[in-house]
């Protein structure tokens, strides 16, 4: 599954990088746990929290039903 997550990270990422961040993937857990890591202006900006939760995982669970969430770690 990590190949698939990735794959949707990369339709993401380009809105992303036009902002001056990015998103790294961390790890994939078989609980369907998604963990990456924000870099860039991503990193420190006060809406991550909001790309985080409306961007990245709203994408990542509409096109891969098996992830269940996706958390950011530091």
């Amino acid at each position: 599954m990590r190949a698939q997550v990735e794959e949707v990270l990369n339709q993401v990422r380009p809105a992303l990088q036009a902002d001056g961040g990015d998103v790294e993937l961390v790890d994939v857990s078989d609980e369907g746990i998604v963990s990456v890591r924000l870099t860039g202006a991503c990193g420190s900006c006060p809406m991550s929290t909001m790309t985080l939760k409306m961007g990245i995982e709203k994408t990542l669970m509409e096109q891969l039903p098996a992830v269940k969430e996706v958390v950011q770690v530091r």
